[in-house]
């Protein structure tokens, strides 16, 4: 086939057209920045054709791009779909689950453990995400976390949850204890990226203005913010279902009683393309493990 480009340099293209950014292309495919610029210079020069105007900080697809781009997609997809659908038929006993990495590294790994034990002849594959938008769509089961007015229909909310301050139980502000709220406002307070209603919920229940908009630290995991406090670093308000593994080892505490409804939450929802008996089990086991885990 020698009108047939490299898959590789197809699927920087795809994920750089998707993004028009050779940097966000990168960071998803797992490779360099300079890599997707090569790949999608070389089909470029396969083609004969540009397919990117390459700005100063940014990228447009030209013309011919926006026409090739269709028809890339689909064959990425079909491929994508024709591999997902023989991996199932190979294996018909494995589970694929995709699931935020914040409570794959939490809640997650007990109820697996629990579950290998009763079925030892199902395997499972977890895929971990961060962002709300970042379903896995090889995956069995999925679970996402969504705001409570932005939920997938079918989806199943796994538990209720509120918001929790935390810090390390020596945590100190200018040498004292935390024990007033009004000593927040000169604590270091660790952001989550698209998450500041967390803090502005805990100033709320505590009496306090502006406590959203600051933050030393950002960061897009709720993990990073946890065990920073942990460490005595400063402090993090997040779900207490992520923070309650932190609470049982007595690595962080709750100075304040409060516990502010979480608006976001995590649902769990199966794939269209039927369910195997497998998929079903562990489907009911996290909906059984997850019963009674709100806060």
């Amino acid at each position: 086939m020698t009108t047939m480009p490299h898959l590789t340099y197809l699927r920087s293209f795809e994920a750089a057209a998707r993004h028009l950014s050779f940097t966000a292309a990168a960071e998803e495919l797992n490779c360099t920045q300079s890599a997707v610029s090569n790949h999608v210079r070389s089909l470029e020069d396969f083609l004969g054709r540009p397919l990117f105007r390459r700005h100063t900080r940014s990228l447009s697809l030209t013309d011919v791009g926006s026409a090739y781009l269709p028809s890339v997609r689909h064959a990425l997809q079909k491929i994508e779909s024709a591999t997902a659908s023989l991996i199932s038929q190979t294996h018909g006993r494995d589970v694929a689950l995709s699931c935020p990495t914040s409570l794959a590294e939490s809640w997650l790994p007990g109820v697996i453990a629990d579950f290998v034990a009763e079925h030892p002849d199902v395997g499972i594959t977890i895929h971990c995400t961060i962002w709300t938008d970042m379903k896995d769509d090889v995956a069995d089961i999925a679970i996402t976390t969504n705001h409570e007015d932005d939920v997938d229909l079918g989806a199943i909310k796994l538990w209720d949850d509120s918001i929790a301050l935390v810090a390390a139980p020596d945590f100190r502000i200018a040498g004292q204890p935390l024990s007033t709220p009004a000593q927040l406002q000169d604590a270091p307070l660790f952001q989550v990226l698209g998450r500041t209603l967390y803090w502005d919920l805990v100033g709320d229940a505590l009496g306090l203005d502006g406590l959203g908009a600051r933050g030393q630290v950002r960061t897009s995991s709720s993990n990073i913010a946890l065990e920073m406090a942990a460490r005595g670093m400063g402090c993090a308000a997040l779900p207490r279902s992520l923070v309650m593994p932190y609470l049982d080892r007595g690595l962080v505490v709750e100075p304040f009683a409060i516990r502010p409804h979480c608006p976001w939450g995590y649902y769990l929802s199966f794939s269209d393309r039927s369910a195997t008996p497998s998929v079903r089990a562990f489907g009911a086991w996290l909906l059984d493990a997850a019963r009674g885990r709100g806060a």
